[in-house]
């Protein structure tokens, strides 16, 4: 069987995964990366038969559309219908990093994450491979690289063990998603936190964390103050 799982830390191991991630992304097939978090399980977030074959591989439904990550602010722009002050607060605050917003999609994309009504979940990671990828791939679905109710995957052996001949590359950038260790951010292994600003874009309401992860509550709030709405408004995501 042909090797799937590339070393980034070795030269010539990266240039090779990255290749093959590219020519796997374009024929829809999915591939494992890290981030800063946990490692992801990424397809072309405009291939909706790769973005299934995401959503089968986790054994997820379509109830739960995956996150799309990007590679730097001018895609948010073109991706997101509208991002309101405190969400590009919380850009300037965060991002590269572990947070993930939830925003009105433009109504012109020509894409099928799931049921998503109307919404576009992003993110720019602080990874340099993951960023890389994304720069030459364009956006992609990613989710993170478990099955669903098992553990987020901290390295890419992990991710193997549970995602096997679903994806066909993995990248190895070593473990991932311990001490994250900004401050303001938790160091417990965790995904992104996730944001919901649909009710602030729309004028109904304000910001509500949907999911906890690596971005605490407190520092979302010392940048937004009450623009954040109370914690009772907050529900659990899976995995």
């Amino acid at each position: 069987m042909p090797e799937r799982v590339f070393d980034t830390s070795v030269d010539t191991e990266l240039l090779t995964g990255m290749r093959l991630a590219r020519a796997a992304i374009g024929r829809g097939a999915l591939v494992v990366l890290p981030t800063d978090t946990v490692y992801g399980i990424a397809a072309d977030a405009f291939n909706p038969a790769a973005v299934q074959r995401l959503l089968d591989a986790k054994g997820r439904g379509r109830t739960s559309p995956p996150p799309v990550l990007i590679p730097g602010i001018p895609t948010l722009d073109a991706l997101a219908e509208t991002v309101p002050d405190a969400v590009r607060a919380l850009v300037a605050a965060f991002w590269p990093g572990g947070l993930t917003l939830i925003l009105p999609a433009q109504p012109s994309l020509v894409w099928d994450l799931g049921e998503t009504r109307g919404t576009v979940a992003l993110r720019m990671p602080a990874n340099t491979v993951a960023l890389e990828l994304l720069r030459e791939t364009g956006p992609l679905a990613v989710s993170s690289a478990n099955l669903t109710g098992e553990p987020s995957a901290l390295d890419a052996r992990s991710a193997q063990a549970m995602l096997g001949d679903a994806v066909e590359i993995y990248l190895d950038g070593g473990s991932t998603g311990r001490d994250y260790g900004t401050e303001g951010v938790a160091t417990a292994a965790s995904g992104s936190t996730i944001v919901d600003a649909t009710d602030l874009a729309a004028g109904t309401g304000g910001l509500r964390i949907v999911r906890q992860g690596v971005i605490t509550r407190e520092a979302i709030a010392d940048v937004v103050g009450d623009t954040l709405a109370p914690a009772e408004a907050e529900v659990a995501d899976p995995a």
